[in-house]
């Protein structure tokens, strides 16, 4: 896998992965075993609905070059962002958080329920000592019914970050990147063949700014998956050229009559998170296409990537190459010619 906190496809299709998990084959790192056999859980606060399954897994907090911090799910392979953890919506996630660093740090999520002991704030002493190893609970739930009313469920895209390193709310660990997405899939969403975290951090895109942002790569046709993470101190606006999802849980219609908004850009605030799917390339072609912040001196400033969508056998769509050069050429805002 690249060092560049982007998760993509490679041979097998996501859904094709997810399946083999169910039947004992081992899921990539990317992939958090979804449908994995595991001990039943309960769940905090004795919500309603039926108890799902529990998965088990490490992560290594790690220094990384630069003065960055990631998390990784072996030695040495920590990212920034870091891995994509994925469970389906009544499930159990059990992780434990080991810290190689001699700095004082946590794991903190979003969207999922936790008890004070799993909160990842030193308020509630809730936290890795350097050198430290302890394990954090999250559950989630599908949605339930109070006094006739529905209750929404914990499925979503998410997201998790450090909330000890530099003051109490973590926003040292944050700033170097300390940060990757939670995703929480009702049974029945689709499994994308691709996906991508982008996490617009001030003026950084995955702490980089162009043109060393991670290049997105997939095949026209292929479902892909994005993930839009906020973190720092400054308002954003998440845009892809040429495709567009719908402003909902999903990012996918019901059908052809959904009311629901469709949009190409939308608000990326601090501790904001969404995601959605398209199909890369759909209705426009293959080619380079840009995405990056619309709020218009941060995209001059740098936080401006490629999401290149590849002719469906891989090769390379003509004009592409001369765009990706003109950008590595003048950064983010390439000139004509």
């Amino acid at each position: 896998m690249p060092d560049n906190g982007v998760t993509a496809g490679r041979g097998l299709s996501r859904r094709t992965m997810l399946t083999s998990a169910v039947a004992g084959v081992v899921a990539p790192a990317a992939v958090v075993a979804l449908g994995a056999d595991g001990a039943a859980a309960a769940v905090p606060g004795a919500l309603p609905g039926k108890k799902g399954k529990t998965r088990k897994i490490t992560l290594y907090a790690e220094e990384l070059p630069g003065g960055l911090y990631g998390y990784g799910y072996a030695p040495g392979e920590a990212t920034v962002p870091g891995p994509v953890l994925e469970i389906w919506e009544g499930d159990t996630l059990e992780i434990e958080l080991v810290n190689t660093t001699d700095r004082q740090l946590s794991i903190h999520p979003h969207g999922v329920n936790y008890e004070t002991t799993s909160d990842g704030s030193p308020m509630n002493a809730s936290f890795n000592a350097p050198g430290e190893t302890r394990t954090y609970v999250w559950t989630t739930q599908e949605p339930y019914q109070v006094k006739g009313q529905w209750m929404p469920g914990s499925a979503g895209y998410w997201h998790y970050h450090d909330h000890a390193m530099g003051t109490s709310h973590g926003t040292e660990g944050v700033r170097k990147g300390l940060y990757g997405a939670l995703v929480v899939r009702r049974k029945g969403d689709p499994l994308p063949d691709r996906q991508f975290t982008v996490v617009f951090n001030d003026m950084t895109i995955n702490n980089k700014a162009a043109p060393d942002i991670p290049l997105l790569e997939a095949r026209l046709g292929e479902r892909v998956e994005f993930i839009a993470v906020g973190h720092g101190d400054m308002y954003h606006t998440f845009h892809v050229h040429a495709h567009r999802w719908a402003n909902n849980r999903t990012g996918l219609l019901d059908g052809p009559n959904d009311p629901t908004q469709v949009v190409d850009n939308r608000d990326l605030n601090p501790g904001d998170s969404f995601g959605f799917q398209v199909i890369a390339g759909a209705g426009v072609g293959p080619g380079a296409w840009m995405y990056h912040c619309h709020v218009q001196f941060h995209a001059d400033g740098g936080m401006a990537g490629v999401f290149l969508v590849r002719n469906a056998d891989g090769s390379m769509p003509d004009g592409a190459q001369a765009a990706l050069d003109r950008y590595h050429q003048h950064g983010s805002h390439p000139h004509a010619g």
